[in-house]
């Protein structure tokens, strides 16, 4: 009788503890009152950076910072994995409304945090549809097509020859013409491998999507007309044509065989964003008056008023069912990297970041620089639309049909891209959105 009284104060102790969340395996880890820090980043080409800077302010602080880097093209899969885990990320991203979804019962309202306040504008945050701040961007980026001013110059041209798609589709195409003359070629790879594909499927595609909504005065669709298809054909008929690799091979080529082929000037033109510029004059590869960011026209609005695609896709999510300690760890740790001198230094020099908060440096970014300048020139950005992506799926079936379309340029398979692209984008909103 003692055991069965025993067994039953036992099982009460445990519908206790799952009702109230502190059974370990149901439930984040116990809070020690310690705390400590795991980031999961979205980036790896600032991993090693993250890490310095973890190592660093651990060092300082005496407080344990984890950084892991998750996989390029895998962050969302990784993300809901490491989730559901007892030591799960007590910092992590969310790329805009859309990755929202399904994630907000994990974000910790930052609205009375510390970094909240020092945030430049409104704007950067992301919140739900109750208003809660369930995000804040830590970085606002641009991107364009990346130019190699000496090999434009070697082929007898400017930066000022191009301001229109026309004006870039002639010059590639002259510069393909007498790529042997020359020694390069107009692009470098459009590798459409996890590492590179988001180039295309999601920054390319972006235009396209950006027009529409413009027309439309609108900043999401549950139904795509697609009006703009046309034109994306036809920038990714440039690009993979007059390329370094021939179309059919570009499945294999990574986001490192572009990086590499610029580097090396065997492509004049270069598609990737101001996040790239560290890695291009480090080693002093190229100097920052070498290179410059021509926006990526597409024959569509105002070519003459447009500027780099700016926005950002990087929302800074504090979990809200880590333990109390870890979660004061986690927005101390952030606000430090965009308050402290260490921080913003390393943000804005090392990962070439240009972070919406009070303290930020001036950036020595060539790009950002340059957006500014466009700014000043009475140039609109591009916004960054690809944010209301409904889905990674809709993403991976774009990359197929693309890459199927580079190997067969044929009508049909530009039919499966445009099924690709409109089709499955209303299939994958329904989905989303549980219409």
């Amino acid at each position: 009788m003692k055991n069965i009284i025993v067994y039953i104060i036992i099982f009460i102790a445990l519908i206790a503890g799952i009702a109230t969340g502190q059974i370990g395996f149901l439930s984040s880890k116990a809070d020690d009152g310690k705390g400590s820090v795991y980031y999961l980043n979205f980036k790896p080409e600032q991993d090693q950076a993250w890490q310095e800077l973890a190592k660093y302010y651990s060092k300082k602080t005496g407080v344990p910072v984890t950084v892991v880097t998750a996989a390029s093209g895998q962050y969302m899969t990784t993300l809901a994995a490491e989730l559901s885990k007892i030591d799960a990320p007590t910092l992590f991203q969310i790329q805009g409304p859309s990755t929202l979804n399904g994630k907000e019962d994990f974000c910790y309202d930052l609205a009375t945090s510390d970094i909240y306040k020092e945030l430049t504008d409104e704007a950067y945050t992301l919140k739900s549809n109750k208003g809660k701040i369930c995000g804040i961007a830590y970085t606002i980026e641009s991107y364009g097509l990346i130019t190699n001013l000496n090999l434009l110059k070697k082929a007898g041209y400017s930066k000022k020859d191009i301001n229109s798609f026309a004006d870039l589709k002639k010059i590639a195409e002259d510069i393909t013409a007498r790529k042997n003359e020359l020694g390069f070629v107009a692009f470098c790879s459009s590798g459409m491998d996890n590492s590179s594909n988001w180039r295309f499927t999601t920054h390319l595609a972006n235009m396209p999507l950006y027009f529409e909504y413009k027309d439309k005065n609108i900043s999401i669709e549950e139904k795509l007309e697609g009006k703009y298809l046309s034109n994306y054909k036809a920038v990714w008929d440039l690009y993979i044509n007059n390329s370094t690799c021939e179309p059919k091979e570009i499945s294999a080529k990574t986001a490192d065989d572009a990086r590499n082929e610029f580097l090396a000037e065997k492509g004049v033109f270069y598609q990737n964003g101001s996040w790239e510029f560290a890695n291009l004059v480090s080693d002093k590869a190229f100097k920052a008056e070498d290179i410059a960011m021509l926006p990526i026209f597409i024959g569509a609005g105002e070519e003459a008023k447009q500027g780099l695609c700016t926005g950002t896709e990087n929302f800074w999510c504090v979990n809200q069912k880590s333990s109390k300690s870890d979660i004061k760890a986690t927005l101390d740790f952030i606000n430090w990297c965009v308050t402290s001198e260490e921080g913003t230094k390393a943000m804005a020099e090392k990962m070439g970041f240009v972070i919406p908060f009070k303290k930020a440096l001036k950036s020595e970014n060539a790009f950002v620089i340059q957006n500014d300048n466009y700014s000043k020139e009475g140039k609109t950005p591009v916004a960054w639309s690809f944010t209301t992506i409904p889905s990674q799926e809709w993403k991976n079936m774009l990359n197929t049909t693309l890459t199927q379309y580079a190997a067969d340029q044929s009508e049909e398979n530009w039919k499966n891209v445009s099924k690709a692209f409109i089709d499955n984008w209303e299939h994958e909103y329904k989905l989303a959105n549980g219409i």
